[in-house]
């Protein structure tokens, strides 16, 4: 059963940082490509991050390009998502899923970017 579990979260004010963690299971995580999405109230969920397999590709929004940076640790069955000079309209519940996603969600992280 896939299990997906986001950390990292928090308040952080306009031009601060954080890291996100998504904790993978139920799956060969190394044979898939994963990625960050977010969703902020009243809008649809998006695609923000994306990398391969094997960690050699990456893909973002252009929202974020420049800011955001996605990894992966295959032994760890962990994917990142390091964020900087983060914005308010970064404000959203993030959650990783596989690329494209599997039917099963994590319970997603919070992030609030306000003074």
């Amino acid at each position: 059963q896939v299990q997906l579990v986001e950390s990292g979260g928090g308040l952080v004010q306009p031009g601060g940082s954080l890291r996100l963690s998504c904790a993978a299971s139920g799956f060969t995580f190394s044979m898939y490509a994963m990625s960050w999405y977010r969703q902020a109230p009243g809008k649809e969920r998006e695609l923000v991050a994306r990398i391969l397999s094997f960690g050699g590709t990456t893909n973002y929004a252009d929202s974020v390009k420049g800011r955001f940076t996605i990894s992966r640790d295959n032994a760890k069955r962990t994917v990142y998502l390091q964020m900087s000079a983060l914005k308010p309209e970064d404000t959203a519940v993030y959650y990783c899923n596989s690329a494209p996603p599997f039917s099963s969600w994590g319970q997603g992280t919070q992030v609030t970017v306000s003074s």
